[in-house]
């Protein structure tokens, strides 16, 4: 294994633990000032919104988020992730008339259970304003690990759809005429993990029975094992991600 490997990732968790110190700084501060006056978005919240992070493409996946106030600026919340990764080194090249992705070999989506707190720093004005947020979150992570598909000419006239093994000298670029498609989860397998976030959210709205907003924050997580999800001598394999992220959310409160 690459002697680089463990000082980098370490610097990494540093970092990610910096951000949840400061979050969890945040979050003791203000609710040890906490004032009794009565807050007008105080309420059941239940948001779903798209997620944009630093390990995927133009749309990293889906969001869903349930939280309970438990005091006038505290809230508990339970959340689900369902987020496409992607290995830094991937790039698609073209073939006649379609396109695949060189060196991929397999799909990573995890799906991210957890429950965080939240402690409301500051409180938008009756009707108007901004609502800012600090969070923290963790829990378990289950990483759905799928093969990627291609479609390889056997023949002038005849094609399989297989999984891409860049090593397998018949998955010669020449033969291969594309993708073999998303839908496809045959040979599929799970890895089991744990991850934990940091963040701000910053809430807009005209009325207290909508929620609208984004989320930013930075995100660690660990797997039990290596994912292998690209294949070629320049790309290294991780158990360990970490990323920056937006949320875009949308909701309703009551």
């Amino acid at each position: 294994m690459n002697p680089n490997f463990f000082h980098l990732y370490r610097q990494r968790w540093k970092t990610i633990g910096r951000l949840l110190l400061v979050a969890g700084l945040l979050l003791v501060t203000v609710q040890a000032s906490a004032q009794d006056d009565e807050d007008d978005d105080a309420g059941t919240e239940f948001i779903y919104g798209i997620n944009l992070n630093s390990n995927a493409g133009i749309i990293g996946g889906v969001i869903f988020r349930y939280s309970q106030p438990l005091t006038e600026r505290t809230y508990q919340h339970f959340g689900l992730e369902i987020v496409n990764v992607k290995h830094p080194k991937e790039f698609r090249q073209q073939t006649q008339g379609n396109s695949f992705i060189y060196g991929k070999t397999n799909y990573l989506f995890a799906v991210r259970p957890h429950y965080g707190r939240e402690i409301v720093l500051f409180r938008k004005a009756p009707e108007e304003g901004v609502r800012i947020n600090a969070l923290v979150a963790a829990g378990p992570s289950i990483g759905v690990i799928k093969p990627y598909f291609i479609e390889l000419a056997i023949s002038n006239t005849q094609t399989i759809i297989v999984q891409y093994d860049p090593e397998d000298p018949s998955h010669d670029q020449s033969r291969i005429l594309g993708s073999g498609g998303l839908l496809r989860f045959n040979g599929s397998s799970l890895a089991a993990g744990l991850h934990a976030k940091a963040g701000l959210t910053f809430e807009f709205g005209n009325f207290r029975s909508s929620v609208t907003g984004f989320e930013v924050g930075a995100m660690a997580e660990v797997y039990n094992r290596e994912i292998v999800i690209v294949k070629y001598p320049t790309a290294q394999n991780r158990q360990f991600f970490s990323s920056v992220y937006l949320n875009l959310f949308f909701g309703g409160r009551k």
